[in-house]
């Protein structure tokens, strides 16, 4: 059986099964890591999204921003614009309620503790072990799950507070949590949140730095796989795994095998 970690899909289904079949996947035998985004921006967010519910016994598939969007759009929480018209096929479609509530339940960050290894959308906070991440992960989780959804979805846009606070609490503390698993690249002075940041991390400011490159972060030892910053591209080291690499942009789709002690790398061309 083998562990495969996929970076952002983000609606390009020809890309991901052709890389599917370069690593001979097999969803009898097989797992999948999905490092959220999904859908949207790639032309098939519809096709990508059935087909990943179809194998969904064999699939780890956590929440990044354009997921959470999709579900704030589909529920009504925010109002569907012309920003997000890839999005349009999926939200018209007869089993979007099937599949947007299957999306709703998924976790916001997933921990093997036989690999040691977290997975998120963007990255963990410096404060934070694995199992706290996996904690407050599981807050937002139930709220998206219970009867306040609706609200959750709808407050959680916005990029304060930046800075974590064990006193935080309502819908600020979820979405700092939202925040910091689904948007998170750099961090600037005290552990603060810079959510502007978008490009490659060699042309930040003296004051900023990649959030896996703070000194001594809490969760330093266990492996952290992420996608969600296409700038940053692909890494692979013992402690940090970064999965997006431009598929959606005509670069490439990739996959990393986390199970051997050496990790194998897949990639196939992205979309055109």
């Amino acid at each position: 059986m083998a562990i495969w970690a996929i970076g952002d899909i983000q609606g390009c289904y020809d890309p991901f099964r052709h890389l599917l079949d370069a690593i001979d996947f097999d969803p009898d035998r097989d797992t999948l890591w999905l490092a959220g985004d999904l859908v949207n921006r790639g032309p098939k967010s519809l096709k990508t999204l059935r087909f990943v519910h179809s194998i969904r016994d064999s699939t780890v598939n956590v929440l990044g921003n354009h997921d959470l969007h999709l579900l704030a759009l589909q529920s009504g929480a925010v109002r569907n614009g012309n920003r997000f018209r890839t999005l349009r096929k999926l939200l018209n479609a007869s089993d979007a309620d099937e599949l947007c509530d299957w999306l709703r339940h998924r976790p916001l960050a997933h921990y093997d503790s036989k690999l040691d290894t977290l997975l998120v959308h963007a990255g963990t906070y410096p404060t934070w072990t694995a199992r706290k991440t996996q904690k407050f992960a599981a807050e937002v989780e139930a709220a998206l799950q219970g009867d306040d959804y609706l609200n959750v979805l709808g407050k959680m846009y916005g990029d304060a507070p930046n800075a974590w606070s064990g006193k935080l609490s309502g819908y600020k503390r979820l979405r700092f949590i939202i925040n910091c698993l689904t948007r998170m690249r750099m961090v600037t002075t005290g552990n603060q949140l810079d959510l502007r940041f978008s490009g490659s991390p060699w042309r930040s400011r003296k004051n900023q730095r990649p959030w896996y490159d703070v000194a001594s972060p809490a969760w330093k030892g266990t492996r952290v796989v992420f996608g969600h910053w296409s700038a940053l591209g692909l890494i692979v080291l013992p402690h940090i795994v970064s999965l997006d690499t431009g598929c959606v942009w005509g670069r490439q789709l990739t996959a990393v095998r986390l199970d051997k002690r050496i990790a194998r790398v897949v990639q196939v061309e992205g979309q055109h």
